[in-house]
């Protein structure tokens, strides 16, 4: 549906890159831009701030670009808050994506705002690149592996954060009910994932020659990786058989809400990158990840022969994380 709107522009969109905007300079140089902004999914607005910065930067990381120029500051204060409350969330929520910014080599230098009644923050990346600076998304072979640098599942974390302590007759309808022990750490690990940068996994798609990416945020993990797939020079399809979840949460999925976890299409905020690496350079890849971030990556699928399309393996297995 979305393409048909596009289509309206006058001039094929998506192509490039599933990700970005890719326009060549008359100095021969990319301008690589991208927008992102959302209302809150986490309750401290600092964290929040940061969560909204980490996703307007991913979509650069996708394409292998470690440098952001800068940021402008797409921002809506709330209507509905008074003061001092008003001030401290709008505050707040700006500090924090100033500091992810700053985090990433970056600066907010300018932005727009208005008023509205759901706090929202956002912003656009842009950065100036030669080809050589950036991995364009459409490169993925056969025998190729599918990495994912975060595990998926934050929606679901977010709203059972939500029903526990905001709608409890929503929690209530859940056969199986977490402790709000359970729900914290859950929901904490994931609002965690979300206020981390994607950087170490671009600087590692140079090192190891990946042939591609996308970041994991709304479409869900399969609808971005079909999204991918479309883009692809070679007729491939890529082929998810494991799905790294956050500990309990694939259990709840259905019984209040259809999140469609299992099927791939639950929406994530700021999730990993999805990226095609050779078969070869797989595992180092993993490991060069552990060191680097801290964090685990995993081969969640491959690039096969095909029809540039994404599918979940039937066989697919449940990693909880």
């Amino acid at each position: 549906m979305l393409q048909q709107y596009l289509s309206h522009i006058g001039r094929d969109i998506g192509l490039d890159s599933p990700d970005c905007s890719i326009k060549t300079l008359s100095s021969g140089h990319l301008l690589v831009s991208t927008t992102d902004f959302f209302y809150p999914i986490v309750p401290d607005p600092y964290q929040q701030g940061a969560v909204a910065c980490c996703n307007v930067l991913s979509d650069l990381y996708a394409l292998g670009i470690t440098h952001c120029e800068t940021i402008l500051m797409v921002l809506a204060v709330s209507s509905q808050l008074q003061e001092p409350e008003r001030g401290i969330v709008t505050s707040e929520m700006m500090k924090g994506f100033a500091d992810i910014a700053k985090q990433a080599g970056t600066d907010v230098s300018g932005g727009q705002s208005i008023i509205n009644p759901w706090p929202i923050i956002g912003g656009v990346g842009m950065s100036v690149v030669s080809e050589s600076e950036l991995i364009r998304s459409n490169s993925g072979a056969p025998g190729d592996k599918l990495i994912l640098t975060k595990p998926i599942g934050t929606q679901i974390a977010a709203n059972l954060y939500e029903w526990f302590y905001h709608k409890p007759e929503k929690y209530q309808a859940l056969k199986t009910k977490p402790t709000e022990e359970e729900v914290n750490t859950v929901f904490e690990k994931a609002a965690a994932y979300m206020a981390t940068l994607n950087l170490t996994g671009a600087k590692l798609m140079h090192k190891h020659k990946a042939k591609g990416a996308t970041d994991i945020t709304g479409f869900g993990l399969l609808g971005h990786t079909m999204n991918l797939a479309s883009v692809q020079k070679e007729e491939v399809d890529l082929v998810i058989d494991t799905l790294p979840v956050l500990k309990g949460l694939a259990a709840l999925d259905k019984q209040v809400r259809d999140f469609k976890l299992k099927e791939g299409f639950s929406a994530e905020t700021s999730g990993g990158l999805l990226i095609m690496v050779p078969r070869e350079s797989s595992q180092e890849f993993l490991e060069d990840f552990r060191k680097e971030s801290g964090n685990e990556a995993w081969i969640v699928g491959e690039v096969v022969k095909g029809g540039r399309k994404a599918v979940i393996s039937e066989e697919a297995k449940l990693l909880e994380v």
